[in-house]
């Protein structure tokens, strides 16, 4: 499977994939079409599956802030008819680098994420 790539690579490039998704669809949208694809090629790649739908959501949760679509940022626009979308969409960097620090972290540290769900015995 990955044609000798690396799984920590593929999974990086499924990451990719859902912020380019996010460019276009709402979340829905990319669960929709994109985990039947990923998820069972992130389970033979040997992923836990709690971590990779953690990660799945942070993505979603970046991708939903990011242009052209960028959801969220209109919803606070329609509450803020007076900030300009170019404000709000320059207020939301500090965020989306904050995200991207977190799902580094989580894919550094897969133990922040799955430390309770193994002591509850829900993965191995």
């Amino acid at each position: 499977m990955g044609r000798g790539l690396p799984p920590l690579l593929i999974l990086l490039g499924f990451l990719v994939v859902y912020l380019l998704l996010g460019c276009f669809l709402d979340a829905i949208g990319m669960m929709a079409l994109a985990l039947p694809i990923f998820g069972p090629i992130v389970e033979k790649l040997g992923f836990d599956m709690i971590w990779f739908g953690i990660l799945v959501v942070k993505m979603i949760e970046i991708a939903l802030i990011t242009p052209p679509v960028g959801l969220n940022v209109y919803v606070l626009r329609g509450q803020l008819p007076q900030v300009p979308t170019a404000d709000i969409s320059r207020g939301t960097l500090s965020f989306l680098w904050v995200q991207f620090a977190n799902v580094a972290l989580i894919l550094l540290f897969p133990e922040v994420v799955l430390c309770l769900p193994r002591a509850l015995g829900l993965t191995r």
